[in-house]
């Protein structure tokens, strides 16, 4: 894909970074929780590890996607 090959890996470490935030604060809403809590907790999930390989394109999912994902995988 054309757009891919011009995102930098910097610049797609900034997104997931950003992202990962993103979904750390909406699950830590949702399940009323504090961001800081939940932050290792998610980083360690398999949703978390699985955004972080760059194979997965996990990233190019909107944050609420994600974080229904880590819902689905703890509720396990």
């Amino acid at each position: 894909m054309a757009v891919e090959q011009e995102i930098t890996t910097e610049s797609k470490n900034n997104a997931i970074d950003l992202i990962v935030a993103m979904v750390v604060d909406e699950l830590a809403h949702d399940m009323d929780l504090s961001s800081t809590d939940l932050l290792p907790r998610f980083i360690s999930s398999q949703t978390g590890k699985l955004l972080y390989e760059e194979g997965s394109k996990l990233w190019w999912s909107g944050p609420s996607d994600i974080a229904e994902m880590y819902k689905t995988e703890i509720a396990k």
